[in-house]
């Protein structure tokens, strides 16, 4: 999960793509009785800008198994989520994800989008009322 600016830059590669499967912390699951199956899909793409400013355009994917939040059935949901971040070398700066100017680690931005994107319930269909 790491881009290797400099080398990009070096390269003339200002714009790209780029696409992985991770395997998120446990713990990262809000929901109880429940986690992942497999990895996350994460998939995106980046632009360098002249001030060493990154764009991140983040999507990732993934599915949530374990009980259902109201009647403890099997339950599996797939999750797509999307995200635009901004990594900048200023490290006062509390708006944005903050990186060295060399080598960017999205493991941060990752986390959060999975974190961000969970639902608050798991359930085994639509309206389950346990």
């Amino acid at each position: 999960m790491i881009l290797e600016i400099k080398k990009l830059m070096a390269r003339a590669a200002y714009t790209g793509e780029f696409s992985f499967e991770y395997q998120p912390p446990q713990d990262s699951m809000l929901i109880p009785l429940c986690r992942f199956k497999g990895g996350v899909k994460v998939s995106g793409s980046y632009e360098i800008f002249e001030d060493d400013e990154v764009e991140v355009k983040l999507a990732v994917a993934y599915v949530i198994v374990g009980q259902c939040s109201y009647c403890l059935a099997d339950a599996e949901k797939s999750i797509e989520s999307s995200a635009e971040v901004l990594y900048v070398t200023d490290k006062d700066d509390r708006d944005n994800y903050v990186y060295d100017g060399n080598r960017l680690d999205l493991s941060a931005a990752v986390n959060d989008l999975v974190l961000f994107s969970q639902p608050g319930v798991l359930l085994c269909k639509e309206d389950c009322k346990g």
